[in-house]
């Protein structure tokens, strides 16, 4: 049994002329154990498809389910099984670090102590500030909480929407180190996050984008698909480079990547002609640069 099904599932808001798709027709699943990630820009519609797991919303067409429960059929089962941590911070910003938990142990009906084991390391790095009303935390302190909160009933899967947007990136990295540990204590872990390089570390993406699932696989099978030379190129005027590698007969596509901008040759092509002054060598593709190319390749 797989821990979470997705199958043709649909979702829109508005009507008539107005309608938006934000869901189209998407399928997927989630192995049991597995770390997976949805990666995606924002209004991609991660949000949107964490809602209808977590039974928040209906989808308008489509079957899914969360540890082998329909999320319409079952949503009470599904609702007491999973853990949630939201996009934007929703824990009682009046209330301490302590209170918080305490609160949220209560309403599954449990005791911090019981599952404590699965939070230990995470609040151990709070615990000084336990009684801070979480409002006046720091988005890293606010980050582990709302984790703490998430996992205090032990969920079977836990469910986080952009759990790393807007913290910085030493917080980052601690958060998927926390992550990559509860997966080995066996929790199935479902992320979505816009930010292509945490993708290498989950153990399958999802690539998405307008609504849509490009592709799913390991990141290093992505990554290995890819069968264009790619240079990263560099000169004094990067916006006149940029539109001259756009222009350019032998280039595929063109685009800014970091320091660099990255040139995607067309098949047999390793090396174009350029001024003198331009720095070019080839790189490696990323999961941002295959992101990229299925784009291309959906419009």
């Amino acid at each position: 049994m797989h821990a979470v099904t997705v199958h043709n599932v649909s979702k829109r808001f508005g009507k008539k002329e107005k309608v938006v798709t934000a869901l189209d027709n998407i399928s997927f699943n989630v192995a049991q154990g597995s770390l997976f990630g949805i990666i995606g820009p924002d209004g991609a519609g991660k949000t949107t498809l964490f809602r209808i797991l977590t039974t928040l919303l209906l989808a308008d067409e489509g079957i899914a389910t969360v540890n082998g429960w329909d999320v319409v059929k079952d949503f009470k089962k599904i609702r007491a099984a999973v853990g949630y941590m939201p996009g934007k911070f929703s824990l009682y910003q009046d209330l301490t670090v302590e209170e918080n938990l305490q609160f949220f142990a209560t309403i599954f009906n449990t005791t911090i102590q019981a599952n404590y084991h699965l939070i230990k390391d995470i609040y151990e790095q709070i615990a000084p500030f336990k009684n801070r009303r979480a409002g006046k935390l720091s988005g890293g302190m606010k980050q582990k909480l709302a984790l703490c909160c998430a996992l205090i009933h032990k969920p079977a899967v836990l469910l986080l929407d952009e759990p790393t947007t807007g913290v910085d990136a030493v917080s980052r990295k601690e958060f998927w180190d926390m992550l990559q540990h509860l997966q080995q204590q066996g929790i199935t872990i479902l992320v979505s996050t816009p930010y292509m390089d945490e993708a290498s570390l989950c153990n399958t993406v999802a690539l998405m984008q307008h609504g849509q699932i490009m592709k799913v696989d390991t990141p290093e099978n992505i990554i290995a698909s890819f069968d264009h030379t790619i240079l990263a190129v560099k000169d004094d005027n990067m916006l006149t480079l940029l539109n001259t590698l756009q222009q350019h007969p032998q280039v595929k596509d063109a685009y800014a990547f970091g320091e660099y901008h990255h040139a995607v040759l067309h098949k047999g092509v390793h090396r174009i002609n350029l001024p003198e002054t331009v720095l070019q060598q080839p790189t490696t593709a990323t999961i941002e640069d295959c992101f990229m190319a299925l784009m291309k390749s959906h419009e």
